[in-house]
């Protein structure tokens, strides 16, 4: 039965989502936009499938949440601190580095969540994976000093994903 149910929703949580996110682009919650949603939330995981990566052994959902409010308000944080960098540090002043992030993880998934994590905080983007997936290229917009910038990625970020990806 649940082989059945795997196959009709190989991913069941991305199905609902896709339908909630579709409902609230509709700008207007209808029962035939949210039907159409769920259609959508259906066919694209099952159509997709075939490119996804098996799934983590061990993920600490409620870790993950915690972790996501803390980006969230990190994000928040970071664009104050950027408007504040361009409005008030000409260019010449500014100190941009990059930075090599050696990475304790090893799962993609985690790898990517970190890489993702770095990119969406304003004034950082991650840049390259080593081929041997051991160290993050990361590029700072300004900063006095990058070994506390690596340190902090460290310790903020890639922690907590080793304890969510277990």
């Amino acid at each position: 039965m649940a082989r059945a149910f795997y196959w009709l929703l190989p991913h069941p949580l991305l199905t609902l989502l896709l339908a909630v996110v579709w409902t609230l682009l509709q700008n207007e919650f209808s029962a035939g936009m949210m039907v159409f949603g769920l259609i959508l939330g259906t066919i694209i995981p099952w159509v997709t499938s075939v490119w996804w990566p098996d799934t983590p052994k061990s993920f600490q959902l409620g870790k993950m949440i915690t972790y996501s409010i803390m980006v969230m308000w990190d994000i928040l944080v970071a664009n104050l601190q950027v408007a504040w960098i361009v409005l008030t540090v000409p260019n010449s002043k500014l100190k941009p580095a990059w930075i090599v992030v050696p990475l304790e993880l090893s799962q993609p998934e985690a790898i990517t969540v970190l890489a993702g994590t770095i990119t969406l905080t304003p004034g950082t983007v991650s840049a390259d994976l080593s081929d041997e997936g051991h160290s993050l290229l990361v590029h700072v917009l300004h900063t006095d000093d990058p070994d506390a910038v690596r340190d902090e990625i460290i310790i903020r970020y890639q922690r907590r994903l080793k304890e969510i990806f277990l």
